[in-house]
């Protein structure tokens, strides 16, 4: 998906809400800054801004019903947010150019930048509960990718982080501590009284991730893995080394392998390995999206 063509030389992106030349024309009246309405002028600042800050881009039209009630809970969830995401709402009956250039086949739908690069979200209607899933999934992508910063408030000045919930934030001090044992148990609770809560599920996979890999030797496990390739338990510790050190394919076609050979309970461990290891990486990650499909292809 080509967003060149939306693209205009102009002066530096301004913040949500400070307006100016080519600049999102900023939020309505008591309507928060992170919240701006884009058009094709202005776009091209909202792109530059997804360097910084993850955006969702609302594609919408006044006479669509479900667009409507869209646009209701996507403010609403926005608002829970504050600021950790801009949502940029297009009208595409105003502006066809920028619903031409996500290739919209119907509205609503949502499409989310990271670094000028645009991701697909949905199309239709979504409740509040999978606008949240979706949110939380992007915001793990973002932060793999180093976009982590918040919409600046209506008066330019940077908006504090909201406070993690209780256990998160105990989980975080736990491995801040190096105490993994005590961040799994935080986030197990957490999932224990709301087991949607995806940030946990994250959490818990990645804090179990670095307690199997917390004495581990590089060395031992890639002989181990070179070795015995038919041996369930080192070609999933050489999984886990990968994806730690970045080699997140190598590591997912490694296991998509194993699954696609082997029988039984080395299957399913290797299969349950893959999906805590997608947990990790982030199931909004196309890399993970890609290992989905060759899961599927190997298990059936």
């Amino acid at each position: 998906m080509d967003l060149s063509s939306l693209k205009r030389p102009q002066a530096p992106a301004a913040a949500p809400g400070q307006g100016g030349p080519g600049q999102p024309e900023g939020p309505a009246e008591g309507r928060p800054a992170y919240i701006v309405d884009v058009n094709q002028e202005s776009f091209s600042a909202l792109v530059q801004l997804s360097a910084q800050v993850p955006v969702i881009v609302e594609l919408t039209a006044p006479w669509s019903d479900q667009a409507q009630q869209l646009s209701a809970a996507t403010e609403k969830v926005a608002a829970e947010y504050a600021g950790r995401f801009v949502l940029g709402r297009v009208d595409v009956d105003a502006n066809p150019q920028i619903g031409q250039a996500f290739q919209l086949q119907s509205v609503p739908a949502a499409v989310a930048l990271l670094k000028g690069q645009p991701i697909p979200l949905f199309q239709g209607a979504a409740s509040e509960e999978e606008l949240r899933s979706f949110v939380a999934e992007l915001l793990k992508v973002a932060e793999a990718n180093g976009v982590t910063g918040t919409a600046p408030s209506a008066d330019g000045e940077p908006q504090e982080e909201p406070p993690l919930p209780p256990l998160h934030q105990e989980a975080f001090d736990a491995i801040e501590a190096g105490d993994y044992a005590a961040a799994a148990a935080a986030y197990r609770k957490a999932l224990a009284e709301s087991p949607a809560d995806h940030d946990a599920r994250s959490g818990l996979a990645q804090v179990e991730l670095m307690q199997r890999l917390e004495k581990a030797d590089a060395t031992a496990i890639r002989e181990a893995a070179a070795s015995a390739a038919d041996d369930v338990a080192a070609q999933l510790a050489v999984a886990d080394l990968d994806v730690a050190g970045g080699h997140v394919e190598d590591a997912f076609a490694r296991l998509v392998k194993f699954v696609g050979l082997h029988s039984g309970e080395d299957r399913e461990a290797a299969r349950a390995r893959l999906v805590e290891l997608f947990e990790v990486v982030g199931t909004s990650d196309p890399r993970v999206s890609k290992a989905r499909q060759a899961l599927a292809r190997a298990l059936f």
